[in-house]
């Protein structure tokens, strides 16, 4: 009898750790820019951990050489060889020209790419960044203040007149707003 209970007992317990090894773990979850990829870009962008504004202060730190102000800023989903970033132009007062990778999910840089320059500017001049009243960062807030408190994604610079102008790409409850920012820090309709 005691045999028969303990093999009984024995079984119950080989049983209830199979079911336990078979029962599915759950992965875990992955970062919310890796989510669904039929997302588009700025459905992406607005659930990031890391804002642009954080990545343009850590582009803006790196590199040997002092006074680097942000031009251009795109955010990109993730793909097989990529995590979801942002991709951050950098001009320096030499007229050096690097592009800063920086990992929405951790704010950490991942990558550095050195441009030429010639390439990327046709009208405008490093000193045209250096002149401006308005930086990229400060056309930021501008923007997402302007789009009723979204999150910025993307910003570009272009000439006007003399001097840059920023058109940023924000992402709202709902929808993507573009907003064009003057040097002067007034929203360009």
């Amino acid at each position: 009898m005691i045999t028969r209970i303990a093999t009984t007992a024995g079984l119950l317990a080989l049983s209830t750790s199979l079911a336990l090894a078979q029962t599915a773990t759950p992965a875990p979850a992955e970062p919310a820019t890796h989510a669904d990829s039929s997302l588009k870009e700025w459905q992406v962008a607005k659930v990031a951990k890391v804002g642009l504004a954080q990545a343009l202060t850590t582009a803006e730190s790196q590199g040997d050489e002092k006074g680097g102000r942000a031009i251009d800023a795109d955010f990109e989903k993730a793909d097989s060889k990529n995590p979801a970033h942002y991709s951050v132009k950098v001009v320096y007062p030499s007229g050096k020209l690097v592009e800063y990778g920086i990992n929405a999910d951790t704010g950490a840089l991942y990558k550095t790419e050195n441009q030429p320059i010639e390439r990327y500017f046709t009208r405008l001049k490093p000193a045209d960044f250096q002149n401006a009243k308005t930086s990229l960062k400060d056309a930021l807030a501008i923007a997402e203040q302007k789009a009723g408190g979204g999150k910025a994604y993307e910003a570009e610079v272009e000439k006007d007149g003399s001097a840059v102008q920023y058109e940023i790409k924000v992402a709202t409850a709902d929808k993507d707003q573009k907003v064009k920012v003057g040097p002067d820090g007034k929203v360009v309709d």
